[in-house]
């Protein structure tokens, strides 16, 4: 069997697309969804009941009508980018048809819940005024929950966030998010609740535009914070909700008091109140104040006075300390001296030696009984000896 590259069959696919005529100018109608942008280049996709077509527009104005949403008919040609072997519609005109299905059930039912008082201020529950722990329904997965622990923790590293984690979006993705706001309710022992998730088109946000999803919030008893998709994005649950935030970064943010900023704005509060204090007893230039402020130069001169006298003390008595300690080492070093002087051992090493006789010392030859031995006491030593009596 012949072979051939991926190169070549990309290339063969392409130049069918290209070369078939029945395959240009062609008008697909669809409702548009997960439309972005990426160097002036427009990406959306259209659908109906049962299938998708991905789309590429390069044409800035025609694309500034594609809304997320809409039903539109697409007039333009499929073409198969034989590097990255993918397939596109190339869009080069629309046709504006109204408002897509999904978008008609999204009206339709915030037009109900609306009318049943679901949106009424009047129900919405203020935020605590000390939050000391987040709860947070979102998918542990995605990067929405990094980014409210991120935000949170930067600006109140004290505040708990705790996770309950649910899909976000596909098939039943309603049932667990309305589960986890009644669960959070119930049980968790939280300030306030955060339904949050990451932007996407009204296809992937159509969890938050359910009514079960709506009457949980509606009926929750702690205040919930809606935070899905991105500022432009609406959904049924931010009507419901106690507060909208427009990304789940700036939930964190509502809910969290920066530390720094609060310690700025105590310290400017001290500092305007001392301000106006003083300001305050200056323009009034009572007696009062005027005592005060003797009292105090009283207080302040009598410290320092009291301050001089002990330093003047403390001086002096460093110096008699060190004049004493001078003195005591002077008389020590002459006792010294002496007491060098007076050792016997000292003046036996200079070639004397002391004679006892039964440990009793000999001064003259009258002292001497010469039946007993004599000990001569050198300085390293000492030796007996018999005296003699010498006959005249």
């Amino acid at each position: 069997m012949e072979t051939i590259s991926v190169s070549q069959l990309n290339g063969y696919i392409k130049r069918i697309f290209e070369n078939e005529e029945l395959l240009h100018n062609i008008a697909v109608i669809g409702e548009v969804f997960g439309v972005s942008t990426s160097r002036q280049i427009t990406y959306f996709f259209l659908k109906d009941e049962e299938s998708t077509l991905p789309c590429v527009c390069f044409y800035p104005n025609i694309a500034s009508e594609i809304k997320e949403g809409a039903k539109i008919v697409a007039v333009g040609n499929p073409t198969f980018y034989s590097k990255g072997g993918k397939f596109s519609f190339n869009v080069i005109r629309l046709e504006s048809q109204g408002q897509g299905d999904l978008y008609s059930q999204f009206l339709k039912l915030k037009e109900k819940l609306e009318n049943e008082g679901l949106f009424a201020a009047s129900h919405k529950k203020p935020m605590p005024k000390t939050i000391n722990r987040i709860g947070v329904i979102t998918s542990r997965e995605g990067a929405v929950i990094q980014d409210i622990k991120n935000v949170a923790w930067r600006r109140n590293p004290n505040v708990d966030i705790v996770l309950y984690s649910t899909k976000v979006q596909g098939s039943h993705s309603e049932l667990e998010i309305a589960k986890a706001i009644e669960d959070m309710d119930s049980f968790a022992n939280v300030d306030v609740i955060v339904v949050a998730r990451g932007g996407g088109s009204l296809e992937d946000l159509a969890a938050y535009n359910t009514e079960i999803v709506a009457r949980a919030t509606y009926n929750c008893n702690k205040p919930i914070v809606s935070a899905v998709g991105h500022e432009t994005d609406f959904t049924i649950i931010d009507f419901v909700s106690d507060l909208r935030a427009p990304t789940p970064s700036a939930a964190a943010e509502l809910l969290t008091y920066n530390m720094q900023t609060t310690k700025e704005e105590f310290l400017k509060l001290v500092k305007n109140f001392i301000s106006r204090m003083i300001d305050y007893y200056n323009a009034r230039q009572t007696q009062e104040i005027f005592n005060l402020s003797r009292c105090t130069q009283a207080i302040n001169n009598s410290y320092l006075e009291k301050l001089r006298k002990f330093n003047i003390q403390k001086l002096k008595f460093c110096q008699n300390t060190e004049k004493y300690y001078d003195e005591c080492a002077y008389k020590l070093g002459l006792n010294e001296t002496i007491l060098n002087k007076l050792n016997p051992k000292t003046i036996l090493k200079q070639g004397y030696a002391k004679i006892e006789q039964n440990e009793i010392g000999i001064a003259n030859t009258s002292q001497i009984n010469y039946d007993n031995h004599l000990n001569i006491i050198f300085y390293d030593g000492e030796i007996k000896a018999k005296p003699l009596k010498e006959e005249l």
